[in-house]
């Protein structure tokens, strides 16, 4: 019989985790909910003698200490994105699984892109405030339909991955940069990859979807903002690091870009006298992308099929292994 310990805080567990994905967890082994913090003592406390334990945001690595009481754990599940704050060196000495959620955060991430280029592609925007302000089609040449366009999709990772299936519904070209990315694995995503700088000249509509390390950094600049097509969307769902906030503002000032939609900035706030702020034609929303509300419990689902599928000796959909973590933001 299982022993499954919830070592997540309260405010986490009620955020993840509903009444269903406890009774079905019941299904599985003996359920211990961590009734403390997640300082070591309470983490030990709920996690004795578990082979399987469930952590999420707030959590600290698991370590040798311990990984003393709970010596035949054999899996964790990350009720959250990133694995980082939760491994340690003694976890993965041990041979202990780790799956994470993050396959399912970024459904809502690529869902919020979708949204975005939906919106600035028929001018939501902008035909919003011009009925609000009195006037009704002004500008309604200006719409353009998802057919014939050319989407840049930047890094291939479960959002951006996510994203390409969802253009898939639509008649377009969809092109690919990630370096880690052979051409026959984005064919079969549905993409065609190509070089950063032919994306950036070619495409319609670029979506970010890059992890924030130091080689994406302000990857999009003065430099790169030029390539792009005058009348282009920029998508940013990923991380605000990624653009050179000023670079963008003073490229668009000078009447470049049709749109930008940036979910994330950086830093998060933008400062109140953030010149983006003054582009009617620059959309932000507040980091709001990913599992929200109600979507947070699908979180809660994922983590009790990770375990089925471990415990059924299936393939995991979500595993992340040292060697895989080392290349992750």
């Amino acid at each position: 019989m299982e022993k499954i310990a919830l070592i997540l805080n309260s405010g986490c567990r009620n955020m993840v985790i509903n009444e269903k994905t406890i009774k079905r967890l019941e299904k599985i082994g003996t359920v211990v909910i961590n009734e403390g913090g997640t300082d070591k003592e309470s983490v030990k406390k709920a996690i004795a003698g578990a082979t399987i334990a469930i952590t999420s945001w707030g959590n600290e690595p698991i370590d040798e200490d311990i990984l003393a009481v709970c010596p035949d754990l054999k899996l964790v599940v990350h009720a959250a994105g990133s694995v980082k704050p939760i491994v340690s060196d003694a976890l993965w000495d041990k041979g202990i699984r780790v799956c994470t959620s993050a396959n399912v955060l970024s459904t809502g991430v690529s869902e919020t892109a979708l949204g975005f280029t939906i919106a600035a592609s028929k001018n939501f925007f902008f035909h919003n405030e011009n009925i609000h302000n009195g006037g009704w089609a002004e500008g309604k040449e200006n719409i353009r339909e998802l057919y014939d366009l050319t989407i840049g999709v930047v890094s291939g990772g479960w959002a951006g991955r996510h994203y390409i299936e969802l253009m898939h519904a639509f008649d377009v070209d969809i092109v690919l940069y990630d370096p880690f990315v052979s051409d026959e694995k984005a064919e079969e995503m549905g993409a065609r990859k190509i070089s950063f700088e032919e994306l950036l000249t070619i495409s319609d509509i670029i979506s970010i979807h890059a992890p924030s390390i130091p080689e994406t950094y302000h990857m999009f600049n003065k430099d790169t903002l030029a390539l792009m097509k005058k009348d282009a969307v920029l998508i940013n769902t990923s991380r605000g690091s990624l653009i050179d906030e000023q670079a963008l503002y003073e490229h668009m000032k000078a009447g470049n870009l049709k749109y930008t939609c940036l979910d994330v900035t950086d830093p998060e706030p933008p400062a109140l006298d953030n010149p983006l702020r003054s582009l009617s034609n620059c959309i932000m929303t507040p980091h709001l992308a990913g599992q929200a509300n109600n979507g947070l419990k699908k979180i809660g689902q994922n983590v009790c099929e990770e375990i089925e599928r471990v415990l059924a000796g299936e393939k995991t959909v979500c595993e992340v292994t040292k060697e895989m973590l080392a290349k992750m933001a």
